[in-house]
């Protein structure tokens, strides 16, 4: 891509920083964003100045709050099986062979908070909550955001993450595994800087090879993501999933049953 519409991306000595740049929608990703999250990703991947990925959302609000529902009726309108290649952008982030911070200054939900789980490291402003919502938009990510999030957190308490859709403190988030550190806010950006600077005096190769080697253990759960997002493409079409997305923009509670 020539250029960015909802993304930033800019190259500072060894640090790549990549940002969704939507704010006014508390950096919620339509198709168009993860198209250039991924295509950033993979510049950042290849070039070899680069050492560290700080992936980030603009502004104090969001991180991420995941898939513009303003837009979701059925489908996001892209490309991938339900419209928005957030199967791809998932995987770039595991793929791309350096390791990935995500900053989280805000709310880091729904598929925000798979991304900031998916990130090799996470480190959080004590102002960030944490949280999933798909069973109350009619949604779920049946792939590494549910598997691998029980990897990160357990069983229970990855269940209980997705089944009540409550959302945690940057301290809870912390406590079940969920973040790296978390700083009082006015100290994140310096907090981060210093996992770059560490980072980025250590091998590459032996840094792309231990990533590597994390991920084989948990290669299989990309496949049960692509039958998993063949499954939810159905659901999406269906009324109980379409009353999901009514309800919230609505700002109502659904009727699902």
């Amino acid at each position: 891509m020539d250029r960015y519409e909802d993304v930033l991306y800019d190259v500072n000595g060894a640090v790549a920083r990549i940002t969704i740049n939507r704010p006014d929608k508390y950096n919620a990703f339509t198709a168009r964003t993860c198209d250039e999250l991924i295509d950033a990703f993979r510049r950042a991947g290849s070039d070899k100045a680069v050492a560290v990925i700080v992936l980030a959302g603009a502004g104090d609000k969001a991180f991420c709050t995941g898939g513009d529902q303003s837009g979701h009726d059925g489908g996001y309108g892209g490309r991938g099986t339900i419209g928005l290649p957030i199967d791809e952008l998932q995987s770039i982030i595991r793929d791309v062979p350096k390791p990935v911070i995500a900053r989280v200054q805000g709310f880091a939900i729904g598929g925000g908070n798979v991304l900031a789980t998916l990130c090799d490291l996470t480190i959080a402003s004590d102002k960030a909550v944490f949280g999933q919502v798909g069973p109350k938009v009619g949604s779920v990510d049946p792939g590494f955001g549910t598997a691998y999030l029980a990897r990160a957190v357990g069983e229970k308490r990855a269940r209980e993450i997705w089944y009540l859709c409550r959302r945690y403190t940057a301290m809870q988030a912390l406590d079940m595994g969920l973040v790296n550190a978390v700083v009082p806010h006015d100290q994140l950006d310096d907090e981060v800087n210093r996992w770059c600077a560490e980072l980025a005096e250590r091998s590459p190769t032996a840094i792309a090879i231990a990533k590597r080697s994390f991920n084989a253990d948990t290669e299989h759960q990309r496949g049960i993501g692509a039958l998993g997002f063949e499954a939810v493409a159905l659901y999406y079409r269906t009324e109980e999933s379409k009353e999901g997305g009514r309800a919230f923009r609505d700002k109502r509670k659904p009727k699902f049953r």
